[in-house]
C-alpha cells in the first residue's frame, strides 16, 4: 500500500491550489503547496487561511499537524522533490473576453527547467481548450536534458462555499491523458475516493479541457435561461418559484440553478463564459446561445439597479441605501463579478449614500469601496436608512425580522433580489417591496 502514496506539489495557493493541496494530503500523500507570493505563504506557514471556505482551516491544521502538508516559496526546490506537479495557477480574463494564461505559461517554464526525472504535469486550471499542447511544448523547449515526463489534464468541479465537500466528494474526476502510465499513476492519486466507487472519466487532453468549460458554461446558461423566464412571470403577472419548482421537478431538467436572482458573479462563471465564446469565435463556430447568455447577465444586473431607483422614487440623489450581501453568493468573501458591485456603482454616480453588511465580505469588499461605510450587523446597516437591497442568500437574511427591520428603518423600501423574503409579512407590514419574478409588487405609490 504504501507505494501507491505519492510526493505531489501544487503550483498556486489560490481556491484550487489551496482546497485540492489540502484534500490530496488527506489522502494520505506528502504535498507541498507552492506559490511565489512570500506574503501568502508566510500567512500559511502561520496558520491564517487566505480565503474564506467553510471546512478549509481544519482541514489544512489536520494535515499540518500530521507532517502531510506543507508551504513554500521555493518553486524550484518543490518541483525538484515532487513525482506529480499540479499547475494551479490564476487564470484571469484578460484582454476582449480572453483567458489569460500568462502565469501558466511561466509555471511550464519553471517546470522545463527544474524537471530532474520522470514526472507527471498535471493542470487544475482552467485554461482554453489546446493549451495542454502548448504547455508540453514549454516544458519540452526548457527541458535541456530531455527528461522525460507525461501531461494530463485533471480539470476541478469545486464549488465556492462548498469546495472541500466537494473535492471529498465529487460527482465525477475527469481525467484527460494520453497512455496509461500516467492514467494509472492519476488513478492512484483519487485512490481513496476510488474506494467511494466514484467513477473516474478518462479522456483525451483536449476532451477534458472541453468538458470544464462546457459545464460551466451550461450551468451560467441556466442562470440567464431562469433569469429571462422571471422577468417574463413579472410582466405577465406569474410566480416564477412556481414555475421554476415544477421544471425542476422534471429529471430531464433538474431543479439546480433555476433560482432566478440579480445575475451570476464569482471567479468562474463571468470568465469561463467569455472566453469559451471567444474561443468559439476564433475557431470559427459561434456559440449564440453562450453570447445570449452573458449579454442577458449583464442586463439583469442592471434590470435590478433600475427596480431600486422605482422604489425609491426615480434617483438615488442623497438617498442612503443598505445593501445587505456583499459576496456573489453565500459561505464565500468572495466579491468577484458580484451584482452588488454594478449596485454600488449605481448608487454612488448617482449621488447617492451606502451602508453595507456581509457576514464574511465585508473587507473583500473595502478593496474595490473604500468609503463605503461598512457595518458588523444588518440591524446597524440598516438603521436610518431609505430603502434596502438584498443581494446575497446569506441564511441569517432569511430569518430577519421583517418587524424589526420596518421599526429601524426610516422607510419601508425592500427589494428582495433574491426571493428570500416572505411576501406576505411584507405585505403584513406595509413594505414598498419587489422582487425578481414573483408577479407581486406593491408599490404604494
Amino acid at each position: 500500500e504504501v507505494s501507491k502514496l505519492k510526493k505531489i506539489t501544487f503550483i498556486g495557493t489560490g481556491y484550487v491550489g489551496l482546497v485540492s493541496g489540502a484534500a490530496i494530503s488527506d489522502f494520505g500523500h506528502r504535498v507541498i503547496c507552492a506559490d511565489i507570493s512570500k506574503e501568502k505563504i508566510r500567512q500559511l506557514n502561520n496558520g491564517s487561511v487566505p480565503i474564506y471556505e467553510p471546512g478549509l482551516t481544519e482541514l489544512l491544521k489536520k494535515n499540518i499537524n500530521a507532517g502531510r502538508l506543507s508551504f513554500t516559496y521555493d518553486i524550484k526546490k518543490a518541483i525538484r522533490d515532487s513525482e506529480i506537479i499540479f499547475i494551479a495557477v490564476g487564470t484571469p480574463e484578460g484582454k476582449d473576453g480572453k483567458s489569460d494564461i500568462s502565469a501558466v505559461k511561466s509555471v511550464a517554464q519553471v517546470i522545463g527547467e527544474n524537471i530532474n526525472e520522470y514526472k507527471v504535469i498535471c493542470t487544475k486550471s482552467t485554461v482554453p481548450v489546446g493549451t495542454g499542447d502548448l504547455i508540453k511544448s514549454i516544458i519540452t523547449e526548457y527541458n535541456f536534458d530531455n527528461i522525460s515526463f507525461d501531461y494530463v489534464s485533471n480539470p476541478e468541479f469545486l464549488r465556492e462555499g462548498s469546495a472541500v465537500k466537494d473535492f471529498l466528494w465529487p460527482d465525477r474526476i475527469v481525467i484527460g491523458s494520453e497512455n496509461k502510465i500516467s492514467l494509472n499513476i492519476m488513478k492512484e492519486v483519487y485512490d481513496p475516493l476510488y474506494i467511494n466507487d466514484k467513477p473516474i472519466l478518462s479522456t483525451s487532453i483536449a476532451t477534458a479541457e472541453m468538458i470544464k468549460y462546457a459545464a460551466n458554461a451550461f450551468l451560467a446558461l441556466k442562470i440567464s435561461y431562469i433569469n429571462e423566464v422571471a422577468n417574463l412571470c413579472e410582466t405577465l403577472g406569474a410566480d416564477v418559484q412556481d414555475v421554476a419548482k415544477a421544471m425542476g421537478q422534471d429529471g430531464r431538467i433538474s431543479p439546480k440553478f433555476l433560482h432566478p436572482g440579480p445575475g451570476y458573479g464569482g471567479s468562474c462563471f463571468p470568465k469561463d463564459t467569455k472566453a469559451f465564446a471567444k474561443l468559439s469565435k476564433e475557431n470559427g463556430e459561434v456559440m449564440h446561445t453562450i453570447e445570449a447568455s452573458i449579454q442577458s447577465n449583464e442586463n439583469q444586473k442592471i434590470r435590478m439597479v433600475s427596480k431600486m431607483k422605482t422604489l425609491v422614487g426615480g434617483s438615488f440623489k442623497g438617498k442612503r441605501i443598505s445593501i445587505l450581501g456583499l459576496a456573489f453568493k453565500p459561505n464565500t468573501d468572495d466579491v468577484r463579478e458580484s451584482a452588488s458591485i454594478t449596485m454600488i456603482n449605481a448608487i454612488k454616480n448617482d449621488g447617492g449614500l451606502i451602508n453595507a453588511y456581509d457576514p464574511v465580505a465585508n473587507e473583500s469588499m473595502r478593496k474595490i469601496f473604500e468609503k463605503v461605510n461598512y457595518f458588523n450587523s444588518w440591524e446597524e446597516a440598516c438603521k436610518d436608512v431609505d430603502a434596502v437591497a438584498i443581494l446575497t442568500e446569506w441564511n441569517e437574511f432569511r430569518s430577519m425580522s421583517i418587524k424589526q427591520l420596518k421599526q429601524i428603518m426610516s422607510k419601508p423600501v425592500l427589494l428582495d433580489t433574491r426571493n428570500i423574503i416572505d411576501v406576505k409579512k411584507l405585505k403584513a407590514h406595509k413594505f414598498i417591496f419587489d422582487n425578481v419574478g414573483r408577479g407581486i409588487k406593491n408599490n404604494v405609490n
